[in-house]
């Protein structure tokens, strides 16, 4: 089981470089970075304007101060971000890593910065449809030497674009959760990836292998990733109040020896990747601390 790092790009770039440098000395498997332009929610009205890094200028940055851990996207909203156009920054950021890139991906979700930058949205069955149609592009730009591809939404015409990725198969990631995107991540993801705690994972995990099965593919070439909001407290009863206030179904609370639990209720229900936000964990000498507890403390059952 893997055991990665979301280093919010909502803090100082110096913080965002401080955990990632640190998960990267002591055994982290892979850091991630959201893809969005605002906080969800935020207007112009709002009292105090939150700072956001842009994802595709991170990730470089993040590759040429790393060496070993992977990186990776939680997700590229597809609907700002042109397949082609995507799939070109992709390979050269995969050079940049030596290969350590992971391509997250999704369909689109936040309402305000598609209002405010004039980028539609769509409704949720033409966000797939389009949403489909750039994860064949994206492939294709990957593997091919020129694409030519009529859709509904996009279209090329001798598309070239090098250098391709270094990796061989650069893997796509796909985050989502209703039933047609299963269908979608059946036939299209190298590895899946939701919000949840177990029983939320299980389910849409059994879901998800029921769609592979109708198209012939095996569930297990598909790997499945999972993060939730940790707080560490010994006091149980406090901690299932903090899950309740802030996240039920997004979040797990309590000792080290409750939340190895719940990293093994996630191994059981089909989990092979834990990412935990850093939002979480503190600020400063109480966050490092927090992670040096969990990739020394809880990981170890688990590789």
């Amino acid at each position: 089981m893997r055991f990665s790092i979301w280093p919010s790009l909502n803090q100082s770039w110096a913080d965002v470089v401080a955990v990632t440098r640190h998960a990267e000395a002591t055994g982290w498997d892979r850091a991630y970075v959201a893809d969005h332009f605002m906080v969800d929610g935020e207007t112009a009205d709002s009292e105090k304007l939150a700072t956001v890094h842009e994802a595709t200028a991170a990730i470089p940055a993040l590759a040429t101060i790393t060496d070993r851990i992977g990186l990776a996207t939680l997700v590229f909203g597809i609907t700002y971000r042109h397949p082609a156009v995507l799939a070109n920054w992709a390979a050269t950021a995969d050079h940049i890593a030596g290969g350590r890139l992971v391509l997250g991906v999704g369909a689109g979700w936040q309402e305000n910065e598609h209002e405010q930058y004039g980028i539609e949205l769509g409704r949720p069955g033409v966000r797939i449809d389009r949403f489909e149609e750039a994860l064949t592009v994206i492939r294709s730009i990957f593997t091919q030497r020129e694409t030519t591809f009529e859709g509904r939404h996009y279209q090329l015409t001798r598309a070239i674009a090098e250098p391709k990725p270094l990796q061989q198969h650069l893997p796509i990631l796909i985050g989502g959760k209703g039933d047609r995107m299963m269908g979608v991540v059946a036939r299209h993801a190298d590895e899946w990836n939701m919000w949840g705690v177990p029983a939320q994972i299980a389910e849409r995990r059994a879901a998800l292998d029921a769609a592979c099965e109708r198209i012939g593919r095996d569930p297990s070439s598909i790997a499945t990733s999972a993060q939730a909001l940790w707080f560490f407290i010994d006091d149980e009863s406090k901690g299932a109040a903090i899950v309740e206030r802030v996240a039920p179904r997004a979040a797990v609370a309590g000792s080290v020896e409750r939340l190895t639990e719940q990293v093994g209720a996630w191994r059981d229900a089909g989990v092979d990747e834990i990412i935990v936000p850093d939002f979480s964990l503190g600020t400063g000498a109480e966050r490092t601390d927090r992670m040096d507890t969990i990739i020394e403390q809880i990981a170890p059952h688990f590789r």
